[in-house]
């Protein structure tokens, strides 16, 4: 499978952070087999400490399960006036209003490669289960050159732009969503390049910018980004570095800590007995 040569080639390049790696053996806790069977995406929660936000694809409802890092579910928030077609990623840090913190759940999901039409939708991240969800913005867009299965979205911290990785076949392609994101017509995503890794299934940036990474479902790609350089620049002419990763049953979930100091990894259950929720934490 190419994203196996490819990861098994990667060495570090100019720009690289030859000092950013984490843990060979992640730390593991179970997750209760029935209760988040198909994670989709991940996102530690930046108002309610030591938890994080986990949603689920196509046939679940349309909610976000609350996920202790301990891997216990507190409880599960609707997300009013939405459906879930094919969540695929999530992403949480800056939008709108300056000092709160957002949630972007990813409709992106293409199987069939007949969706005209791929939604993020954005809301204000809750303080608590029991906190209203008042509002939730809708981003629509499509791709110029036609449909694409995709099951990762970027969140740019330092722009506030989105970035959409295509899970292809061959060579992944990215595509741009700049920030402020229309959320009363229907956008275009701008086609950025291509990105050197197949079938990826979920990406993560760190709170302050500087490290980036893709997983498929056989490693994880690392990317250095210094502040002034564009995301698509470091993703699309930069060779990413391999970090060390425990196959799991079926990977499409990452995401970075709140404080940046690791990651996060959950997997859908499949076939298998049970899953855990693994932290990667930074050496």
């Amino acid at each position: 499978m190419l994203s196996i040569l490819l990861l098994a080639a990667c060495a570090p390049e100019k720009g690289l952070d030859p000092t950013f790696t984490v843990e060979t053996v992640p730390q593991r806790v179970p997750v209760e087999p029935g209760l988040i069977d198909e994670a989709s995406g991940i996102a530690d929660s930046q108002t309610i400490d030591g938890h994080l936000w986990v949603e689920e694809d196509s046939g679940n409802p349309p909610q976000l399960n609350l996920l202790s890092h301990a891997g216990k579910l507190i409880g599960r928030l609707p997300v009013p006036g939405v459906v879930n077609r094919d969540w695929e990623d999530l992403a949480i840090g800056p939008g709108p209003q300056v000092g709160i913190s957002y949630l972007y759940v990813a409709d992106i999901g293409d199987n069939s490669g007949g969706n005209g039409e791929n939604y993020i939708y954005r809301l204000a991240e809750p303080t608590s289960l029991t906190a209203m969800v008042s509002s939730v913005d809708r981003i629509a867009f499509r791709y110029a050159d036609g449909p694409h299965d995709a099951e990762t979205l970027l969140l740019d911290p330092l722009t506030r732009d989105l970035w959409i990785v295509t899970k292809a076949v061959d060579k992944a392609r990215l595509y741009q969503l700049a920030y402020p994101q229309n959320t009363t017509a229907v956008s275009t995503a701008t086609f950025k390049g291509e990105v050197a890794l197949s079938l990826v299934t979920s990406g993560t940036i760190s709170p302050d910018g500087t490290n980036i990474v893709l997983k498929t479902y056989v490693g994880i790609a690392y990317w250095r980004r210094a502040a002034p350089e564009r995301l698509d620049a470091v993703l699309t002419t930069q060779q990413p570095r391999s970090l060390p990763y425990l196959i799991e049953p079926q990977g499409e979930a990452i995401g970075f800590d709140k404080a940046g100091n690791g990651f996060f990894t959950l997997s859908e259950r499949g076939s298998a007995a049970s899953v855990t929720l693994n932290y990667y934490k930074r050496l």
